[in-house]
């Protein structure tokens, strides 16, 4: 186990703009009783940003609500911007913005009337207004919007309204909890570039949150919280620069991906294992690491390169300690394997709204068995898509066919081959684990003994025994995500549509998550999937890229990487991540868009 990034030196009274000593912080009362913060110690400096990461339930939105006055701690003093939070929480409050996970939009009000509507919450005075808020719609490049209700943006803009109603009133220390979660990569590098604008021009504080962890590298300082307590604190290389040769890309061409990451990570020594376009990037425990030449010995025509440690390798390692990942369990897919080659076609796919096309001339096929994912930005038709591909919204024109169904003229009958899992939490939360399956296996037409059956082994596959009576709104949000896709395959479907399943869900989580996926499809599931996580496309066997409702690019990872390289003109040498593509792709499709428009 690698040990801990040291705490920076202390910070000057000057220099010190967020203080935590001793702090503890309780939910609920005996014998349910959550400890979300224990005995917290730990400083954030002027000036510059802070990362707060760590698992689901460390204790991350607990932490910045007292930070920010809102909650008081039990033991221990917080010190913010020289105030006593919690006895002069008002003065806090007054001084800092504050921008939670939620961010309280009111969606049947215009982008004007939200700003107007915080600037009176916030006390501006009028004659301040306008100049902020020219200032802030430059910023967050909503000037052409303020006419447009809050309800028909898109995410991204979205969550660049919400941070400009938290800066309507210019705060010195800028909390943000978890504010690109669900968001597309080029939204989510304009949040960065308006955050890094911040305090470089404005010289403010950010304590920011977030589940991706190549966002920790661009902090200055990152702490680690995990189970209410501080595992860490200090710059992103310190908690990486101990891994350093532990990290190393396999390569083993005879071997599939997914097979290759699954032998791998089960492997002693292996701490973990992640897809990376046609490599899975391994971690090794400190004793293996001396001989790494033993790892691919039983793996036909594998190689094994040296990587440098990055600040995900450490949180993984922090977190899990020197163990191995665990082989996943999923319940065994009967029906999966009935059907063969193509089970998705889409040729020439429209849908309007009105005037408006939604989607249009969209043609591509799943098959069986496959990873496809659909990506794009906010609002590119992916959404309109997956709602037609599951039978809820007729298409307006072109054919469309999901397991050897016409979805025009049947389907109802597609939907009974099909499994479901929304973006958001949708199961009954006031029913506990159990009644949740019980509910679901009912309304798939599940009886007598196949009923039972499948519910006890959506208990035991997805480690779900432990929470059999607890309501489904209390669960940790990993848990949450498992009894959802638990839900979606009783009724073992032939295809698996995931509409962002891991939003906002921690890397471990994650990690898990995908090996599940990772099962099914070996078992012969075809699953169709959503995603803003580019690291998690690495997973896809093949991706549409869409835009403005029609598809940009097509092809597996390694494809979609080499189309881009034209258009994002790397330095020789440098490494194309799905990320890298997916921009270079989006704006390449911009800069057409526009000169069309010229011409």
């Amino acid at each position: 186990m690698i040990v801990a990034a040291a705490a920076p030196a202390p910070a000057s009274g000057t220099d010190l703009v967020l203080r935590l000593s001793g702090v503890d912080k309780r939910f609920g009362k005996p014998p349910h009783v959550v400890q979300a913060l224990h005995g917290v110690d730990l400083e954030v400096r002027r000036g510059r940003v802070t990362g707060l990461i760590g698992p689901d339930g460390a204790g991350k939105t607990t932490l910045m609500r007292i930070a920010s006055g809102l909650l008081t701690p039990e033991r221990g003093a917080v010190q913010a911007l020289g105030f006593d939070a919690a006895r002069q929480s008002l003065q806090v409050q007054s001084r800092v913005g504050y921008m939670p996970q939620r961010f309280g939009l009111y969606e049947d009000l215009s982008v004007q009337e939200n700003l107007d509507l915080y600037a009176d919450l916030q006390g501006v005075a009028p004659t301040a207004r306008a100049p902020r808020y020219r200032e802030l719609m430059h910023m967050t490049g909503l000037a052409s919007f303020t006419r447009r209700l809050a309800g028909r943006l898109s995410g991204g803009m979205k969550q660049k309204l919400g941070l400009a109603c938290t800066l309507v009133h210019p705060p010195e220390l800028l909390l943000l909890d978890e504010p690109t979660v669900g968001v597309d990569p080029v939204s989510r590098r304009e949040l960065w570039q308006i955050v890094y604008r911040l305090v470089r021009e404005q010289s403010m504080t950010v304590l920011l949150s977030t589940a991706y962890l190549d966002e920790a590298e661009r902090c200055a300082e990152v702490i680690l919280l995990h189970e209410g307590r501080v595992l860490g604190h200090g710059a992103p290389g310190d908690f990486s620069q101990p891994l350093t040769g532990r990290s190393f890309r396999v390569t083993a061409p005879d071997i599939g991906k997914r097979a290759l990451q699954a032998r791998l990570g089960t492997k002693p020594g292996v701490v973990d294992a992640v897809i990376q376009g046609e490599h899975v990037r391994v971690v090794l425990d400190a004793g293996t690491a001396q001989h790494p030449n033993a790892l691919p010995r039983d793996l036909p025509g594998a190689t094994i390169k040296p990587v440098p440690p990055r600040f995900e390798d450490a949180f993984v390692t922090m977190i899990r300690g020197d163990r191995p990942g665990r082989p996943v369990e999923v319940p065994a897919m009967t029906g999966a394997a009935n059907t063969d080659g193509t089970v998705i076609q889409v040729r020439h796919l429209d849908r309007r709204f009105g005037d408006f096309y939604a989607v249009r001339d969209l043609s591509f096929d799943v098959r069986r068995g496959e990873v496809f994912g659909l990506l794009g930005a906010n609002g590119a038709g992916k959404s309109t898509t997956f709602r037609m591909l599951c039978g809820l919204l007729p298409a307006s024109g072109g054919r469309l066919s999901v397991a050897g169904v016409d979805l025009r003229t049947a389907s109802a009958t597609a939907r009974a081959r099909i499994g479901y899992m929304s973006q958001k939490f949708s199961l009954y939360g006031n029913l506990s684990v159990h009644q949740n399956l019980r509910f679901f296996a009912s309304a798939y037409g599940l009886t007598g003994r196949s009923h039972r059956q499948r519910i006890d082994a959506a208990l035991t596959g997805f480690e779900l025994e432990g929470y059999r009576d607890t309501e489904s709104q209390t669960l940790p949000l990993g848990y949450k995500q498992r009894l959802a896709l638990a839900c979606a395959l009783l009724h073992q479907p032939d295809i698996l549509f995931l509409d962002e399943p891991t939003s906002g869900v921690d890397p471990l989580a994650r990690r898990e998550f995908w090996a599940r996926i990772g099962a099914l499809a070996e078992g012969g599931v075809t699953v169709l999937v959503t995603t803003h996580f580019m690291e998690e496309a690495e997973y896809c066997d093949r991706m549409a890229i869409m835009a403005a409702g029609r598809i940009l690019a097509l092809g597996t990872p390694e494809q979609i990487k080499a189309r881009a390289r034209g258009a994002a003109k790397p330095e020789p040498g440098e490494e194309t991540t799905m990320e890298d593509a997916f921009i270079a792709l989006i704006e390449a499709a911009k800069r057409q868009e526009t000169q069309t428009d010229a011409a």
